[in-house]
């Protein structure tokens, strides 16, 4: 415990509350409840140079977590955020340059101008010196045509290594726009970091597309990471009853919702326009669950601290209540490991910390942001 304080200490973290123990296939599993009262947290990024990190919760909060464990009162200089039903302030990153320029990104639920519908909007601002707002907010992104009745959002961020931002993006719970390109529902958009169209995006010179197109045919995708090994962009998505899936999105293909699916409407019902679960011209997921874990959240584990680890891809699940483990074999998944099943916790967001350490997010009334180490 000594050693633990002295490290939260040195790399700037909160200081850790005494552990909860678990066992896991790989050892013993050590829980640190870092902070909780925050209300449907949604996403934490770490600051560098041990300043803490921030975290989103749902309603339309931004919070700073110091060094001490000390929670900040909501930050100012955060957009209106359309908080109905899965609505809200969701995603956090920081810019890839974020040591020179201290910008942070947001993807959010925006309504549209009659306020009744809503869709996914990201903007940047500059994180002030002290912490305590934000300072000239940007839209530099904004879903076409709004039609989100309050789910299917998708909305999570991740740069790529030459600096440029992927958007996910949910159908609104209109199935058959994520097949349309004239819209950017159920769709990967990819985008310079000020928001503007990369020229060689797969759409840009197609009449009757949108250029911001990277891929099509998602449903509702809440996880995406950047594979540490490979560069490239993973992510996934969310099925309706079975279906759930993982794909490695490659620009311009179409990932199948709604016309190939392995999942049924919430009624047992087939999928109205679907087809089969493989169809041609649509691109099979990279590995699919039968029955739907709900994913939300998503980190390759790269760092040296816990080997047993190195190769994972960690998950959230929301409806399954536990921290997916899968093991890896280049691109192929060869073994499922189910932590944290005992809990009830909704796991909304995971991520690898700067220190080797595995966080998360547990989506309540009452979430709790966790540190999670591995005992052999």
């Amino acid at each position: 415990m000594v050693r633990n304080f002295l490290l939260s200490l040195l790399l700037g973290l909160p200081l850790l509350t005494l552990a909860e123990v678990e066992e896991s296939e790989l050892g013993t599993l050590q829980l640190h409840e870092m902070v909780r009262g925050l209300e449907h947290p949604w996403s934490v990024a770490f600051l560098p140079d041990g300043q803490g990190s921030l975290i989103t919760e749902r309603p339309g909060r931004l919070r700073w977590l110091d060094a001490q464990g000390r929670l900040s009162a909501p930050l100012a200089g955060v957009p209106p955020v359309f908080a109905v039903g899965q609505g809200g302030l969701l995603d956090v990153v920081l810019s890839p340059d974020f040591s020179r320029d201290r910008l942070v990104y947001l993807s959010y639920a925006e309504a549209a101008a009659d306020g009744d519908l809503a869709g996914t909007a990201v903007g940047r601002a500059r994180l002030a010196e002290d912490g305590r707002s934000l300072e000239q907010f940007q839209v530099i992104f904004r879903q076409a045509p709004k039609l989100s009745s309050g789910i299917h959002f998708g909305s999570r961020l991740v740069f790529d290594r030459q600096g440029l931002l992927f958007i996910t993006l949910g159908e609104n719970n209109q199935r058959a726009t994520a097949q349309e390109l004239d819209k950017l529902q159920g769709k990967l958009v990819r985008i310079q970091a000020d928001g503007r169209v990369p020229a060689d995006n797969p759409f840009v010179e197609r009449a009757g597309a949108r250029p911001e197109i990277w891929s099509y045919g998602h449903r509702n995708p809440q996880g995406a990471a950047l594979n540490p090994w490979t560069g490239q962009l993973w992510l996934h998505e969310h099925g309706p009853r079975g279906g759930d899936e993982i794909n490695i999105p490659q620009a311009g293909k179409n990932y199948g919702w709604p016309v190939a699916t392995h999942g049924v409407n919430y009624s047992f019902l087939p999928i109205p326009e679907a087809e089969g679960e493989r169809v041609v011209g649509t691109e099979p997921p990279q590995h699919v669950w039968e029955k739907s874990p709900a994913l939300s959240g998503m980190a390759f584990y790269s760092a040296e601290r816990f080997p047993a680890w190195q190769r994972s891809l960690f998950i959230g699940a929301l409806a399954g209540q536990a921290l997916i483990r899968l093991q890896l074999d280049g691109d192929q998944v060869v073994h499922e490991e189910r932590l944290l099943t005992e809990r009830g916790w909704r796991i909304r967001d995971v991520r690898q910390g700067p220190d080797g350490y595995l966080y998360v997010l547990t989506d309540e009334p009452d979430g709790k942001l966790l540190r999670l180490e591995l005992q052999p």
